[in-house]
């Protein structure tokens, strides 16, 4: 009987150390385990506050870019009209010089016909002179 319960409690001693003993391991692997989690944990809410300012950063320069191709059109289109304008303007200058010569050609044509009528009355009067003779 003596036997059976120094066997028992030497059982019972020799599983719990090796219980114990895996406890300990499994308990520092979990520790380990965190620990590398938080670290990567770490690491990741770093890389993504960078992205993200990152990303900012770029969203800020595109939209500059933006302002200024937008005040560049927009200086262009100013200008374009302010061009075409300066053309049009020509244009209706030679239209009224060309108007103007049209005219004045108009009245050296009918001066002309006019002085021809005239040249053609006389004509027929001294011809209608000569008949009469």
């Amino acid at each position: 009987m003596k036997r059976l319960i120094l066997s028992t409690a030497f059982v019972l001693a020799l599983s719990l150390t090796f219980t114990s003993c895996k406890d300990k391991k499994a308990s520092e692997e979990v520790e380990e385990t965190m620990t590398e989690a938080m670290e990567n944990t770490k690491e990741i809410v770093e890389n993504t506050e960078d992205a993200v300012t990152k990303a900012k950063e770029a969203g800020s320069e595109l939209v500059a870019n933006a302002e200024k191709a937008l005040m560049e059109a927009q200086e262009a289109a100013k200008n374009a009209v302010g061009d075409a304008k300066i053309a049009a303007d020509k244009k209706v200058e030679e239209a009224k010089k060309a108007l103007e010569e049209l005219k004045a050609l108009s009245k050296e044509s009918v001066e002309k016909a006019k002085n021809a009528m005239e040249d053609a009355k006389k004509d027929a009067d001294k011809a209608a002179d000569m008949i009469k003779n």
